[in-house]
């Protein structure tokens, strides 16, 4: 954890020399993780808050994703969280968000460049609240070692290719490149359902209940399953941790381990950085089976919560890094996808950005426009987070051999609607 120290304003007297600081009436504290450095990007900001607002200290705790996840969630429970936190489960923590619409200069402002996003942070039946914006908008998609598809001599497969012939197609170049892993797709349920989708599933029943398990849900999850069984993807990856943990192949993409790696624009901006000139590689559209060829869309979004004892502070903080100069740096320097809709209208420059990330950046962007209202209707969901856990846990059991695929398809549904029930006893 990385603790960001407050700005301290001293004035020197030209009589005396001596230094006056002015000490800050009010804290505000912040939890934050990054995947690249977005985290610096932050924290410049905000000394930059910090000087022009001498009142208030912003503290900047920044903790590894696991505990966004898996601890922040405890916290704000016993009302023991910060004032502020940047968190991808935007629906599952809805209930501890506060709205900020009393306390905004401008709430037209934040509904008119965030609208689609507030629905995400809202609790379900709620259509008013602001409870906070888009650090980035992400979409799901493949990025490819193109270096190692030359060194083989073999074609990558073109726009609306399939999972099946990428399948193919990086099975070959991992062998006349002899490297380890073909294909590697994130453990983590977001990211599978950008391969369900594709196969057709249709998530919800008429009523909008969650049935998770469907023909499409099955055809993923065979995918998944047969490719380890093959010997596509690697055990040594989804095999390496248990139950609901995230899993990603970063590393082994930047060792040039892996073939085709399915994950997210997130990452175009660590890639800039680690991988240099060391080889070639492009970001490829999300491939494509019978269900078409949509992206997951997601995100982080900075939330304010109801448990903070200085609301008005916190507004503060947030109508400083939400207004459009501002935000427009952040995407910038931090390489995001804008999820601020007049400045995705407007374009972001990435001045920053080696040429391999700016044109990853545009695949992405690209991506975004056709994301289908499912997957939207699906990230937006309030009980997202139960349904992608308890997929990635059972479905990574049976990968592992410790279940059987018929298993985990009769315990993912029982499991999801006893959760939401416990859930909404709370």
């Amino acid at each position: 954890m990385r603790v960001f120290t407050p700005l301290l304003l001293a004035l020197m007297t030209t009589t005396t020399g001596v230094a006056c600081v002015q000490a800050a009436d009010t804290t505000v504290r912040m939890t934050w993780y990054s995947d690249g450095n977005e985290g610096q990007v932050m924290a410049d900001l905000l000394s930059r808050f910090e000087a022009a607002n001498p009142d208030i200290d912003v503290v900047l705790d920044e903790v590894p994703f696991k505990a966004i996840n898996e601890t922040l969630p405890v916290q704000l429970a016993s009302g023991q969280g910060p004032d502020i936190a940047r968190v991808v489960d935007m629906g599952g923590l809805s209930r501890f968000a506060l709205d900020l619409r009393p306390y905004l200069n401008d709430a037209a402002y934040w509904e008119a460049n965030f609208g689609p996003f507030l629905e995400w942070m809202r609790p379900a039946g709620d259509t008013q609240s602001i409870p906070g914006f888009m650090t980035q908008l992400t979409v799901t998609g493949a990025y490819v070692n193109k270096t190692l598809f030359e060194q083989a001599g073999i074609a990558m497969p073109g726009d609306k290719a399939t999972w099946e012939d990428w399948a193919t197609a990086a099975s070959a170049v991992a062998k006349a490149a002899e490297v380890p892993f073909p294909i590697a797709l994130d453990r983590s349920g977001h990211r599978f359902y950008g391969l369900a989708l594709s196969q057709g599933t249709e998530v919800f029943d008429a009523a909008g209940a969650p049935v998770v398990v469907d023909d499409g849900f099955k055809r993923a999850a065979q995918l998944v399953y047969d490719w380890h069984q093959s010997g596509v993807m690697s055990k040594e990856l989804w095999g390496s941790v248990a139950g609901t943990a995230y899993r990603g192949a970063n590393e082994e993409f930047k060792n040039a381990q892996v073939v085709l790696y399915l994950s997210g624009s997130w990452q175009a901006n660590q890639f800039d950085k680690t991988i240099g000139d060391a080889f070639d590689w492009v970001a490829v559209p999300n491939p494509c089976g019978v269900g078409g060829c949509s992206s997951m869309p997601g995100g982080a979004g900075l939330v304010a919560f109801k448990s903070t004892k200085n609301p008005e502070a916190v507004a503060r903080v947030m109508d400083y890094l939400a207004s459009e100069p501002v935000l427009a740096e952040f995407y910038s320097r931090s390489l995001f996808v804008p999820g601020h809709l007049g400045l995705a209208q407007k374009g972001v420059e990435y001045p920053s950005a080696g040429p391999q990330a700016a044109a990853a950046l545009k695949v992405f962007t690209a991506s975004a426009s056709a994301i289908a209202p499912l997957a939207y209707k699906v990230q937006g969901y309030t009980n997202s987070r139960i349904v992608f856990n308890a997929v990635i846990s059972r479905l990574g059991q049976a990968i592992s051999g410790e279940t059987s695929l018929e298993d985990a398809y009769g315990r993912i549904p029982t499991e999801v609607a006893q959760q939401i029930a416990e859930r909404n006893k709370k």
